[in-house]
């Protein structure tokens, strides 16, 4: 299922529900007021009216913090792929003051790493949240071809450092992605938000709403929005996403021949 046929179908429900138990409150409001003890509909006290609007003032800032905190965690990932994509890439660049046999060995290890990062090791992060032992190894087969091959003149002295460097930086950068593989947000949070939202919703039933279609339909529009916020964090709380491996085309733009990119 799609994310987009998972937000249609949560905000469909969200509405839904809400709409089923607002006609359902007022016709039984209605059938109590034909009966002998009708009376008339009492007014919502003021202090009822400022006690909602606190609980939803609450709310929202606690739901902006959540979107906050999972679109910055999502932001460092991404930063992650791309500084391990392009120090992977100036490796290879630098690598041109090197012998033929040499380089070609050096792409033909990196292509393989990067192989195993887009097509078998992406799937395993997203699904399992690790990465694989096989991207290990191919990425420190890369390290001790760059560390073993001495200088045997001035360019390649000068290239050598920095290819060590690059290496390094992405050792790093793959670090901080299996850092960033799993969610953001614990438990205890996810807990808090659902909570709130279905407070923060139920709360528009002590405001004495109507059957009128403009009450329905912001009463509809305002359950649909917090879902849809909801969805949101939860999409996000997956840094490198849920259905998919977008979120490695840094690998593909730089590395356009390696398997897995047809």
């Amino acid at each position: 299922m799609s994310d987009w046929l998972v937000l249609a179908t949560v905000m469909a429900a969200a509405c839904a529900v809400v709409l089923v138990v607002t006609v359902l409150s007022q016709r039984r409001l209605r059938d109590a007021a034909d009966g002998p003890d009708a009376a008339e509909s009492p007014q919502t006290p003021d202090v009822l009216e400022y006690m909602v609007m606190m609980v939803g003032v609450v709310y929202a800032i606690v739901l902006g913090l959540a979107i906050a905190g999972v679109w910055e965690a999502r932001g460092a990932a991404q930063d992650a792929v791309r500084t391990e994509a392009q120090a992977l890439h100036e490796v290879t660049q630098r690598a041109q003051v090197y012998p033929s046999d040499f380089r070609e060995k050096l792409r033909t290890d990196i292509d393989a790493y990067v192989t195993e990062v887009v097509v078998d090791e992406w799937p395993r992060m997203i699904e399992r949240e690790e990465l694989s032992p096989r991207g290990t190894e191919l990425l420190a087969a890369v390290r001790t071809g760059v560390a073993e091959r001495a200088p045997s003149n001035e360019l390649e002295a000068q290239a050598y450092q920095p290819m060590l460097d690059q290496v390094a930086a992405a050792e790093d950068a793959r670090n901080a992605r299996a850092e960033g593989a799993g969610a953001t947000l614990p438990g205890i949070v996810w807990f808090g938000l659902i909570a709130g939202a279905v407070i923060t919703v139920g709360l528009i039933f002590t405001m004495q709403i109507g059957r009128t279609f403009r009450e329905l339909l912001l009463a509809g529009l305002f359950s649909a929005l917090i879902a849809f916020l909801l969805f949101l964090v939860w999409d996000f709380d997956a840094p490198f996403g849920r259905s998919g491996t977008d979120s490695a085309d840094a690998f593909r733009q730089l590395f356009p021949g390696i398997s897995g990119n047809g």
